[in-house]
């Protein structure tokens, strides 16, 4: 963070889908998202896929691109009792035949069942357009009844090129990076490190380059490596990925993926 400025990766965070970097499947010409929000009328979705590679960008710019009152809970920190509020908030203000407001529920499979119940009626009922965001698999984390009226839809870890777009996005079009002397002489580390999460890799990015008090800054691979060995917590802002390994991990026993939980513990 400097001077007052937001983290690079809110200030680079896309506000239409033709800034969107990623998920082609879902939002590139004639792909299945980009045609229902080219029409207008959206379902309750939920959006399945690995942390930062868009899911609550996605729901705003659904939001905004429908028109449509956006409201945003986070499972981590939000009870039925917020829930009700949001629902009641929405009831209230949706006027006779004006679409309804979008819920995005972020970390949805973090909701209990009985949180997932409260918000049954108000789907059902057209209350609420819901758009749920979920690290885990939707079918043993969200209750049938709710999942049955929702469509889900799987977003992918960025690509190398995505990544590569990302990095020379923010290098041209950021207020503050784009009047430095940046060159990326190498990217290894700094995709390697990412892990093909987009909010890694620009928190990545902005650690390295506010490490450099000079006025030409070289991105290598060994600079890259020595900024996160000294700063190891500063691209994870969450704190979250130790207990989403291991979520991960009981996650492939249950499932009886021998490979996946061989991996998960070898990340741990």
């Amino acid at each position: 963070m400097s001077n007052g400025h937001p983290p690079l990766a809110e200030r680079q965070r896309p506000k239409s889908l033709e800034d969107y970097i990623g998920q082609k499947h879902l939002v590139g010409e004639g792909a299945v998202l980009r045609k229902m929000i080219d029409s207008g009328v959206i379902s309750s979705i939920i959006l399945w896929g690995p942390p930062g590679v868009g899911k609550t960008t996605l729901a705003k710019i659904i939001s905004q691109q429908l028109n449509r009152p956006f409201y945003i809970l986070s499972a981590i920190n939000s009870g039925v009792k917020d829930v009700r509020e949001v629902i009641e908030k929405a009831k209230k203000n949706k006027f006779f035949n004006s679409p309804n407001p979008i819920l995005f529920i972020d970390e949805i499979h973090r909701f209990s069942k009985s949180q997932q119940d409260s918000l049954l009626g108000a789907v059902e009922q057209g209350v609420v357009t819901l758009i749920g965001a979920t690290t885990e698999n939707p079918s043993f984390e969200v209750i049938s009844p709710l999942l049955s009226r929702s469509q889900v839809y799987v977003l992918k870890s960025l690509e190398i090129d995505d990544l590569r777009e990302l990095v020379n996005k923010a290098l041209t079009t950021d207020e503050i990076l784009k009047n430095k002397n940046i060159l990326v002489k190498e990217e290894e580390a700094l995709f390697r490190f990412s892990g093909g999460d987009a909010r890694k890799l620009l928190n990545i990015l902005e650690l390295v380059v506010n490490a450099n008090a000079e006025s030409k800054v070289e991105i290598t691979n060994e600079k890259v490596s020595e900024c996160l060995q000294s700063n190891p917590t500063a691209y994870d802002k969450n704190g979250e990925i130790h207990y989403d390994i291991i979520s991960a991990f009981i996650k492939s026993i249950r499932g009886s993926d021998p490979d996946a939980a061989v991996y998960w513990l070898a990340r741990m």
